[in-house]
């Protein structure tokens, strides 16, 4: 699978919406941009899949609450289908439980409905380029009303985090912490370069497809915890 948009072209962004009004006011706002091109819009989950597989967009903009399939659904099918398209997922705060399974589906990111249009436009471009979008605040919200779901504040952490070094660790609860690879190298006095290979191999050792799966990770394994 390739994890990232080829260099020098648009980034094709697939809209996946059952609100036709949305969908043309991100059209609108995307269109602005040189460097994104919207190709096709899908009304719910199936066409979602259907498109994906035949345009392989970079990106899917992915709404949640859609009829015949939802989000979560689509979004593992076009990850089982090793399809070389991330999936970008949209949400409001009363339809945050749907996130978390979305994420363990194998999505490389969310942001809320409201999201101002520079952010938006950031992070389909991040999402394109191979990383993924953790929105902190957003993802402490989710975490905090599941709490009852993570591990006891007092177990000791999983034993599938038993590969890492103790570095790696503390890049780990620093991810969770929504931190960028730039800021996580600033709290621990390294250099970028240092903090990227961490991540690399913190990834590479738990297989984990990018970040926000090891922030998932990080929180259901007990490693960070809710209102830590």
């Amino acid at each position: 699978m390739t994890d990232r948009a080829t260099p020098g072209r648009p980034v094709r962004i697939l809209l996946a919406d059952d609100q036709p009004l949305l969908r043309t006011g991100f059209r609108m706002v995307l269109g602005a941009e040189g460097d994104l091109h919207v190709v096709a819009e899908a009304g719910d989950g199936v066409e979602a899949v259907e498109l994906s597989r035949r345009l392989l967009p970079d990106v899917v903009l992915m709404d949640i609450r859609m009829p015949r399939m939802d989000g979560v659904a689509a979004t593992r099918a076009i990850v089982d289908a090793r399809l070389p398209v991330r999936v970008l997922v949209l949400t409001t705060f009363d339809l945050d439980e749907y996130v978390v399974g979305a994420l363990r589906a194998g999505a490389s990111g969310f942001l809320a409905k409201d999201v101002p249009a520079e952010e938006l436009i950031a992070a389909i471009r991040t999402v394109a380029g191979g990383d993924a979008v953790v929105a902190p605040r957003i993802l402490r919200r989710l975490l905090d009303r599941f709490a009852e779901l993570l591990p006891d504040p007092a177990a000791t952490p999983s034993a599938a985090l038993d590969a890492l070094t103790d570095r790696e660790r503390e890049v780990l609860v620093q991810v969770a912490r929504g931190l960028s690879n730039a800021e996580i190298a600033a709290v621990l006095s390294v250099s970028e370069t240092t903090i990227k290979t961490h991540v690399g191999h913190v990834l590479t050792k738990l297989r984990l497809r990018d970040r926000v799966q090891a922030v998932v990770l990080a929180y259901e394994s007990g490693l960070v915890r809710p209102r830590a």
